[in-house]
């Protein structure tokens, strides 16, 4: 029996792990048991990864469509052919429209490194990643009021007093080391909040659960922070030394009472007090997270701004117990990995989403996809012509995939890597298979946490199919596009290439698979913090914003409520599975075949529907059929579905025609988003229910 540590790859937490092979089979696979938080466990979507192996639904060779877009008619190739195909039409494209015209996405995470670099030698500016779906409003919130990145904090759970949790969904989008250490600390008489339309798992472990109506949590934290100031509950020696711009906060908050919020939230004024009171009481050890999916509103950024500004105010930022800020390798004193990216300089030309440029106010980093996708349509500023979607599926993540097929026709190359099927390489020109991750090593990874480490994903069986691993795509592609510094024959030379000047060894990961760079965790100290804004301190007036032509205190004003008769959709997380990318797993499938349709009991009886009926919804002109699940636990204005169903593949048989499919009832939804945070507005649409009409 051979013990192998690697790291989960069926979400975006990738977990550490270790598996027992025997055989060349795996005999167990857990958590890695040097990681305490992990304690072995596994979520079920970890346990499950062990049926992609053999999965004969997911790309087993190189594909090159031989017929239509989406037709589904396929040759397979070699990976000489695929990769010479990929190589020579990217030529192609460069040669006609210029190194500017390809363009690269990905879902983010540790293990970029290579394939930017790839499209960094390129000369392409055109990076983006599925943030602008998911958290970019988070991040730049951040920025405007630390001047850091989101990451460049932690939620130091195993020492909170109160964990706030709005918009993040802790026990059901599952990182499993998050939810021990919050378990831990809810045991040891930590309080847990969990404000939502919807009353979630998360919800009922809470000491406080607030049911808001719909886009109204911007409402809920402004009353909140009128409270602290006006009852001068805030903590005043930390808001003293770090926090500039308070007079304009104090003026600005004045009219959003408690009294205010109730009518625009549904919480009793005296229930938000009580709630502002415990915050203070158990200041400064507070987390408000400042949420995950927040794509959600085209005033979203501003409800992350309002808990950074929460967080402030109770002197949790930088704080043990709160929000304390990571440590790079450089902040233990070592040296970080080498870094494939620096190989080649950042290209000269603008993007093509307008970051950095159009949009001042944005971080460059990730870029916005949906903003590449209207370049795309478009041509402006310039013709975007071949694009590799690298384990991203956008047709299943973004509004309007029939408009966003409609785009792709427009290109000259589009190219999936992938180890599984999806809407997108299903409409791909060529599919690169690439090996699922308990087939495959990663290159070398840093993370930046309170005791800071290197890590590693190890290959753990052979690969069942003709697959590759992302290093070996990356360098055969390289290879062919003259780009030879990216090409290498074995992952042990790419990773000591990496460790070069770190003093880590290969041999240093074997015992555990990370190498930690500080003897115990880093706390800064609390008396002597620095930002990184123009004044060094946290900035309730953002300069960047400003300069924009944007608020940094944005005056309250009501988003749109459904018309008569109708819901807004929203949609989240399940434990069981990961957005689109699990649902045909054989495991995950037995377990949860489709998502239903979370509707309010009184709200279905004015309908006439009853519970576990099959439902009609409606948007315009476009239906599906969905099973009603109906409850006193939704908002009586909203429903609710888990994102990732409605696949119509015939090489997903399981999952083919199960559930409905949420981003197909967003009509116009490209073209909604939050213009100072830069994400989606994906809950901005309604939806008819109606019950089935016998012919």
């Amino acid at each position: 029996m051979k013990t192998i540590y690697s790291i989960c790859g069926m979400c975006t937490v990738r977990c550490p792990i270790m598996a027992q092979v025997k055989n060349g089979r795996i005999a167990d696979l857990q958590g890695n048991l040097h990681v305490p938080a992990m304690a072995g466990h596994l979520c079920a979507r970890g346990a499950a990864g062990t049926a992609l192996l053999d999965d004969k639904e997911r790309p087993q060779t190189p594909l090159i469509r031989d017929g239509a877009r989406g037709e589904g008619r396929w040759r397979s190739v070699s990976w000489d052919e695929a990769i010479d195909y990929v190589a020579e039409n990217l030529k192609t494209v460069m040669d006609k429209h210029g190194k500017r015209s390809v363009a690269l996405s990905d879902r983010g995470g540790p293990f970029r490194d290579m394939h930017r670099a790839l499209l960094r030698g390129l000369g392409s500016p055109n990076y983006c990643n599925h943030d602008a779906s998911c958290a970019r409003n988070v991040h730049h919130a951040h920025l405007s009021v630390t001047g850091l990145g989101r990451k460049d904090v932690l939620y130091d759970y195993a020492h909170a007093h109160h964990v706030v949790l709005q918009m993040r969904n802790v026990f059901e989008a599952i990182d499993v080391q998050e939810v021990n250490t919050l378990m831990g600390a809810l045991d040891r008489g930590c309080r847990l909040t969990v404000i939502d339309i919807r009353s979630n798992v998360s919800a009922t472990k809470a000491d406080n659960f607030f049911m808001v109506k719909p886009a109204s949590d911007y409402a809920f934290n402004l009353a909140v922070i009128h409270v602290l100031i006006r009852e001068h509950l805030y903590d005043a020696d930390y808001v003293n030394r770090y926090v500039k711009d308070m007079n304009e906060l104090e003026r600005f908050i004045e009219p959003y009472t408690p009294e205010w919020a109730a009518a625009e939230t549904g919480i009793e004024a005296v229930r938000l007090r009580d709630f502002v009171h415990q915050l203070a009481k158990a200041a400064p050890a507070v987390i408000w997270h400042p949420g995950w999916m927040t794509a959600r509103y085209r005033h979203s950024f501003y409800v992350s701004r309002s808990i950074y500004i929460i967080n402030a105010l109770l002197g949790a930022i930088g704080t043990k117990g709160g929000l304390p800020l990571v440590n790079t390798p450089g902040d233990a004193g070592r040296k970080g990995l080498k870094k494939f990216m620096d190989l080649y300089p950042a290209p000269e030309e603008k993007r093509a989403d307008g970051v950095g440029w159009r949009y001042t106010h944005f971080d460059k980093g990730p870029g916005l996809t949906h903003l590449l996708y209207k370049a795309m349509e478009t041509d402006d500023p310039y013709p975007v012509k071949a694009y590799i979607a690298y384990r991203h599926d956008p047709l299943m993540g973004f509004p309007e995939p029939e408009r966003l097929k409609k785009i792709f026709d427009r290109l000259d190359l589009l190219v999936a890597v992938t180890f599984s099927w999806s809407d997108t390489a299903w409409y791909a020109d060529v599919v690169l298979p690439l090996s699922t991750y308990l087939e495959r090593e990663s290159v070398v990874a840093s993370k930046s946490t309170l005791r800071p480490y290197f890590f590693v994903r190890d290959r753990v069986v052979e690969p069942c199919y003709d697959t590759l691993a992302d290093w070996e795509i990356v360098g055969r592609l390289a290879r062919r596009l003259g780009l030879d510094e990216l090409d290498y024959e074995s992952i042990e030379a790419i990773r000591e290439f990496q460790l070069a000047d770190t003093g880590v060894t290969l041999s240093d990961f074997s015992g555990s698979g990370m190498v930690h760079l500080a003897d115990a965790p880093i706390y800064r100290d609390r008396n002597n913090l620095s930002f990184k804004t123009p004044s060094g301190k946290i900035e309730i007036i953002s300069e960047k914003l400003e300069k924009s032509g944007l608020d940094s205190l944005l005056p309250y004003e009501q988003i749109a409520k459904p018309p008569e008769g109708m819901f807004r959709l929203t949609f989240g997380r399940c434990a069981l599975h990961t957005q689109g990318h699990t649902v045909n797993n054989r495991l995950l499938f037995e377990q949860m075949p489709e998502n239903t349709l979370w509707i309010n009991t009184a709200a279905a009886d004015k309908i006439g529907i009853t519970d576990g009926e099959r439902v009609v919804v409606s948007q315009n002109d476009y239906s599906e059929t969905i099973m009603a699940q109906v409850t006193d636990h939704i908002h009586p204005e909203a429903v609710f579905v888990v994102h990732g169903f409605g696949h119509t593949l015939p090489v997903e048989s399981r999952a083919q025609g199960k559930g409905l499919a949420d981003n197909k009832f967003m009509k116009g939804g490209l073209d909604i988003w939050d213009p100072s945070g830069g994400a989606m507005a994906f809950q901005e649409h309604f939806v008819s229910v109606n019950k089935i009409v016998a012919e």
